[in-house]
């Protein structure tokens, strides 16, 4: 597993304001959310926020296979029962490629540390792919 140092810094700030949006009822309807985490790296944050958010179901992807295997790592050591395996996703791709996600089937969209660092056509897929995918009042959540 990896473990990015600015990764388990801010986790916690990060939990909180998802706790904001998932916690308020804001999501549409009753029952579990879907949720996807594009670029999610190491898997630190997707472990932990779908363990203290046990109302989800945590879909993580990243483009790098050895990312998809320290994800699966961190799923496993933390016992996440929530938290779906890791998809290879191109965020830079349409939205069709994106692992089988569905029009207007997620409630959060997040993406942590990719728009920064990532080529202008994955920050374009992103927002393209969210436009099509998050339900309506879903949210597109972004950090870095």
């Amino acid at each position: 597993m990896q473990a990015p140092a600015a990764a388990e810094r801010n986790k916690g700030p990060i939990l909180a304001v998802l706790q904001e949006y998932v916690g308020s009822g804001a999501h549409a309807g009753p029952g579990v959310l879907q949720v996807l985490e594009v670029g999610a790296g190491a898997g630190l944050h997707a472990a932990y926020f779908a363990r203290e958010l046990p109302q989800t179901l945590w879909q993580a992807s990243d483009i790098d296979p050895r990312a998809l295997r320290s994800i699966a790592a961190y799923a496993e050591a933390m016992r996440v029962p929530n938290m779906l395996p890791p998809i290879l996703l191109d965020v830079s791709q349409g939205w069709e490629t994106w692992g089988g996600t569905q029009p207007a089937t997620l409630d959060l969209l997040v993406s942590i540390n990719l728009m920064h660092i990532t080529e202008l056509k994955c920050t374009e897929g992103l927002f393209k792919g969210a436009g099509v995918l998050l339900k309506p009042r879903g949210v597109l959540f972004t950090y870095g």
